[in-house]
């Protein structure tokens, strides 16, 4: 057994590098930020300010949801800071050349924007659903980009960085990183509304192609912003469920009571839980490994450890 374990692990391994161990301390991560989060809440009464603010307790409670993921990116920074053997982690979150940086930004946002604009086109042209202009308030549209951003980025850093790096530091292999994660990513959304054995195939192959943006490219920050606008785009623009979940506020309405699941629609769970998006993020993740054939990692922090 000791000399299996030395033929599949990297010298720099650390003992909490094990997946299963990994993978518990992902969890942690996330619900220690959320209980930050909710303690901060809690004591300013954040939610009476919103309230005010967008004119709905409804609305302000939703904008909280996507909020309340800031506890997450406070704990793993620290979890990455304080243990100086994790600090290397560092340098895929921050600016690089490779990949973090504007256009790694740019590219992720028109993957996510085109990938789930695509899924609502062709539910549109299709007449799964129906949707009809509500309403356009630059202000409110800006709040909800950034806390999307927080919510899909906090997620992007506990999966795509804290545990790929973790992995990537004990297994040679990179698949262990590339496909471990998408995994504990996918079973983190197992209580969503509506969730379905189809939904959580699609979860993993979009976290498949959220560690292979890492992978080829380092680039964490084109994960967060294909996250961010893949959520942002049915969730905030068009008013569909975001992982079964529905937005007070959009720029468009669903007719909810016409729609009817479909190719790419599932009137439970959204674009996310349909054969066609599957397709679309196949092609995807099909044309990102072909422009990347006989290419290998970008970069490896632990091989420079």
């Amino acid at each position: 057994m000791k000399a299996f374990i030395e033929k599949i692990t990297r010298p720099s391994r650390k003992w909490t590098d094990q997946f299963i161990i990994a993978a518990i301390l992902s969890v942690i991560l996330d619900l220690a930020g959320m209980a930050i989060s909710d303690a901060v809440f809690n004591a300013t009464n954040a939610q009476s300010s919103f309230e005010k603010w967008l004119g709905s307790d409804n609305l302000a409670a939703f904008f909280i949801e996507y909020l309340v993921f800031f506890g997450i990116w406070v704990i793993t920074f620290l979890f990455i800071v304080i243990p100086k053997s994790n600090r290397p982690m560092l340098k895929a979150w921050g600016h690089n050349r490779d990949g973090n940086n504007l256009k790694g930004i740019l590219v992720g946002a028109l993957l996510g924007f085109g990938c789930n604009g695509f899924c609502v086109l062709m539910s549109v042209l299709m007449g799964d659903i129906k949707l009809s202009f509500y309403g356009f308030n630059p202000g409110i549209l800006l709040a909800f980009l950034l806390v999307v951003m927080i919510q899909s980025g906090a997620e992007e850093i506990v999966d795509r960085l804290y545990l790929y790096q973790k992995l990537r530091r004990r297994y040679k292999s990179p698949l262990f990183a590339i496909i471990v994660n998408p995994i504990i990513f996918m079973l983190l959304h197992v209580f969503n509304p509506g969730f379905t054995a189809l939904a959580g195939a699609q979860i993993v192959l979009v976290g498949i192609i959220f560690s292979v943006l890492v992978y080829y490219y380092n680039s964490l920050w084109a994960a967060i912003w294909f996250h961010t606008l893949w959520n942002y785009t049915q969730n905030i623009i068009f008013g569909l469920p975001n992982s079964g979940r529905v937005s007070d506020y959009s720029i468009f309405k669903l007719e909810a009571a016409s729609a009817q699941s479909g190719l790419f629609y599932d009137v439970a769970f959204g674009v996310e839980c349909s054969v066609g998006s599957v397709i679309v993020l196949v092609v995807v993740l099909a044309v990102i490994i072909f422009i990347n054939r006989g290419k290998g990692e970008k970069r490896d922090y632990w091989a420079e450890v």
